[in-house]
């Protein structure tokens, strides 16, 4: 098979919600009809031992929540599809920001009762800028929640997405009956007890035929009748040109843990979500059709198997065909590696792969060489642009809390810091380690890292900081700073200088004192 047919046979895409609105739980849904697991596990649940096969991280599993972004891939009506499902809470939202470079379209979950939620909002932003296609999922429909036009209203108010319904709900909660799947004209009965199977889906045709009262009863039927009358009389029609630009978003109405209305979303999803798209480069814009590999480093996880140690670095296959055991340039080092044993992922579950193609997510051992953002190709010097570092919002000391373990907790923080969850300033006057981040669930993660990965203890104190900058200028510039302020001096794990502000006046007698010296609030400048 050629390379515009592996391209044209991928779609990549991105799960992005508020905590809780059921976005580990549709994941798991999309890979049991993918064929790709056999039983869905429970995300949260005292009484099912099986976890959500997205959430391979101990501290996942018992909080029930995602604090990493996990990859999966499976094969679909002869597609290949890759999925992203990243975390939902705020304090990881800088791991879903640099997933979202690595995606061609996302499916935004909302849940039906509580309607659109802060995080939602922020993810969409992101996603509206880069003009990524988005789909609408409104999960949770056997429960009771808001009327679906009061919800499309929301999102369009919230969210600035202009929405279609392709599918539209007979109920709700207690007297939830279904969906009509306006895209196929196909009636979707729900059944509490049992899985979806092909004897509940009833081709309607003619919302007037009485087959639709004989299913759902006179009234549900009038009601349906009466509210897709109002969509198609409200809503724009559906134009696949139109959700490709990020122009207009549909949706789609189900229940993921009840497994349904999952399958019409995916069945959906595979005929208009767009193939792998273009990538831009500092140089050029790159295109997947090109002969030439090459790819980015958009996330890097420490002990995905901590029986190995291993560390590794996921890559967004952008142009070409990515081969094993090939020598790429490494292009911020500037030096030829090559990859013995690249790996496809199933969550935790890893297989080696002998090529890979536009839109694949591959994960590459690495014993230290890769940062997030790093570029791979086969010879040119391109660097991807959008992938973003934030500057810390959140400080602590971090101290040694077993003396017999201090060699164990200085490889855990640099491994910990290499997978960008946080940032690691060793101050210039005593030495003493302070950890930013950018919320403070991230705390409580490294140190259940620490511990259960390897082996290392620490205890936290608090620090008063505003800020911390990076900073530039010329080492005249830089010394004369350094030499003022040495109190508020430190160095980042790259032995960069960085300016550590206790206030926002401080920050600003520092600017103003030392003009010829730049602050800069991310540490890729």
């Amino acid at each position: 098979m050629g390379l515009i047919e592996e391209i044209n046979k991928r779609r990549t895409f991105g799960i992005i919600s508020h905590p809780d609105a059921g976005k580990t739980t549709l994941t798991e849904k999309l890979l049991l009809f993918g064929g790709a697991i056999q039983v869905a596990g429970a995300v949260k649940s005292n009484k099912i031992k099986r976890s959500a096969t997205s959430d391979f991280m101990e501290i996942e599993k018992q909080r029930g929540i995602s604090v990493a972004t996990s990859v999966m891939g499976f094969e679909y009506k002869g597609l290949k599809v890759n999925i992203l499902d990243t975390p939902g809470h705020q304090d990881f939202a800088e791991d879903t920001y640099r997933t979202l470079t690595a995606v061609d379209s996302v499916i935004v979950v909302i849940d039906v009762a509580k309607g659109v939620e802060t995080q939602t909002e922020k993810l969409v932003k992101v996603c509206r800028m880069r003009k990524t296609p988005i789909i609408v999922f409104i999960n949770k429909l056997d429960r009771e929640g808001k009327d679906g036009f009061d919800l499309l209203d929301e999102i369009e108010e919230k969210l600035g997405l202009v929405v279609r319904p392709l599918s539209w709900p007979v109920g709700m909660g207690q007297r939830f009956q279904g969906v009509y799947n306006l895209y196929e004209k196909k009636l979707v009965l729900f059944n509490p007890h049992g899985k979806q199977s092909t004897e509940e889906v009833i081709e309607i045709t003619d919302l007037d035929s009485e087959e639709l009262d004989k299913q759902v009863g006179e009234d549900a039927a009038n009601e349906l009748r009466e509210e897709v009358t109002m969509i198609e009389e409200v809503y724009l029609p559906f134009e696949r040109e139109d959700y490709l630009e990020g122009e207009l978003s549909p949706v789609f109405f189900g229940s993921a843990i009840n497994n349904f209305g999952v399958k019409e979303l995916l069945d959906c999803f595979v005929e208009i979500a767009p193939t792998p798209l273009p990538r831009v480069t500092e140089e050029r814009e790159v295109r997947p059709d090109e002969d030439k590999f090459s790819g980015f480093v958009f996330k890097i996880h420490a002990n995905m198997d901590p029986k190995h140690r291993d560390r590794i670095a996921f890559m967004r296959v952008c142009s070409g065909t990515f081969e094993r055991n090939t020598n790429y340039l490494h292009v911020r080092q500037n030096k030829k590696m090559k990859f013995s044993n690249p790996t496809t992922f199933m969550a935790s579950r890893k297989e080696v792969v002998d090529a890979a193609y536009p839109g694949d997510v591959i994960g590459l051992y690495d014993s230290g060489n890769f940062k997030i953002g790093d570029s791979v190709t086969s010879g040119e010097q391109l660097n991807f642009k959008g992938i973003p570092s934030f500057s810390p919002e959140q400080f602590r000391y971090v101290n040694n809390a077993d003396p017999m373990k201090s060699k164990q907790l200085a490889k855990g923080l640099a491994q910990l810091m290499d997978e960008g969850v946080a940032q690691l300033f060793i101050k210039e006057i005593n030495g003493r380690k302070i950890i930013g981040t950018v919320g403070a669930l991230q705390f409580e993660v490294i140190q259940y890292r620490l511990k259960h990965e390897y082996g290392a203890s620490c205890q936290y104190e608090p620090v008063n900081l505003h800020k911390a900058c990076w900073i530039s200028g010329s080492d005249e510039a830089i010394k004369g700073l350094v030499s003022k302020r040495k109190r508020d001096m430190a160095k980042d794990k790259h032995g960069n200088w960085v300016f550590l502000a206790e206030s926002s006046w401080t920050l600003q007698m520092a600017q103003e004192n030392h003009p010829e010296v730049s602050f800069h609030f991310k540490s890729e400048f």
